[in-house]
């Protein structure tokens, strides 16, 4: 599919809920698509749509190995609550971990960006590329006013990294529409959001936020806000 067929797609999906969104990349792609969640707010959101609309897509979480146990306690009660849905955990490599903790130490992130970029590339981005190898275009749970360098983010994008196409079925909601759905869906959340984690990532690099703080300030809070990605999410397509 080509960069023209995107924007065709997008087109289309500016038309469409987030639902019936979902329901159109799963009817373009089939078994070709997937859903990457990171078990927060906007991902179990997803999550209950594709329960509903296309169970048939998988759904697979990137275990980075240093998440809250919070997050594995929430991964429990989708398998549970959703036992019809293909849920898959993908790892980072291990001799990749023990050579960077080994050679730049267990809290490495701290002490430059650059560090934290290759421990985010290690426990995240290269598990990333094993999960989208067999599909033509994956899912997240984005929004564009969850940070700086998401501001412009479309419904269906080139993503130019991994050379596939992205749904962000999410893409214009606000968050008092996420918190609505949840709450009239009785979806089950990270119980870290009721104490001022609002984006949740690895233990070390995530805090609760401060009254009046924007929603990714926890997230590497010692980093400029307009740097602040894993390396996940990178679009330079994107103006």
């Amino acid at each position: 599919m080509s960069i023209r067929d995107v924007s065709q797609l997008n087109n289309l999906a500016h038309s469409l809920d987030p639902l019936n969104m979902i329901k159109m990349a799963y009817d373009e792609f089939g078994a070709k698509i997937n859903f990457a969640t990171s078990l927060g707010e906007e991902d179990q959101v997803i999550t209950d749509m594709v329960a509903k609309i296309a169970p048939a897509i998988e759904i697979f979480t990137l275990d980075t190995g240093r998440l809250y146990p919070e997050a594995y306690t929430l991964m429990a009660k989708n398998k549970a609550k959703y036992a019809h849905l293909n849920f898959k955990t993908y790892y980072p490599d291990n001799q990749a971990v023990e050579q960077m903790v080994n050679t730049r130490g267990i809290n490495l992130f701290y002490e430059s960006i650059e560090n934290r970029k290759f421990c985010c590339r290690v426990r995240k981005v290269e598990p990333l590329q094993r999960a989208l190898k067999n599909v033509d275009a994956w899912m997240v749970g984005l929004r564009r006013d969850q940070a700086p360098t998401r501001g412009k983010l479309e419904a269906v994008e080139w993503d130019e990294s991994n050379n596939k196409i992205k749904f962000n079925p999410l893409y214009n909601w606000s968050l008092d529409q996420v918190r609505d759905y949840i709450k009239i869906n009785n979806v089950d959340i990270n119980p870290l959001h009721a104490l001022g984690f609002i984006s949740i990532g690895c233990a070390p690099c995530t805090r609760a936020i401060k009254p009046g703080e924007d929603i990714r300030a926890g997230r590497w809070w010692w980093e400029n806000p307009n740097q602040k990605e894993c390396g996940l999410h990178n679009n330079p397509k994107r103006p």
